[in-house]
């Protein structure tokens, strides 16, 4: 189950570097700022997401404690 979640941890810190990449790009076209705003909104929700998933895999596996 720590595989599971350490790996499905990365593909959403992926995404995150993916959808900041993109609302930065648009924010310096300038075109919509709704946009924008939709897209840095959405990072935050991933990063959330994110750290809930580290979290859980830190408990899953003892946080690197010996056992």
């Amino acid at each position: 189950m720590s595989s599971f979640t350490t790996i499905l941890a990365l593909i959403v810190m992926g995404l995150v570097v993916l959808v900041l990449i993109r609302g930065l790009f648009n924010m310096l076209k300038g075109t919509d700022a709704n946009r924008s705003n939709k897209l840095m909104q959405l990072r935050l929700l991933l990063q959330a997401i994110a750290i809930a998933l580290i979290m859980l895999t830190l408990w899953l596996t003892g946080g690197g404690r010996p056992s």
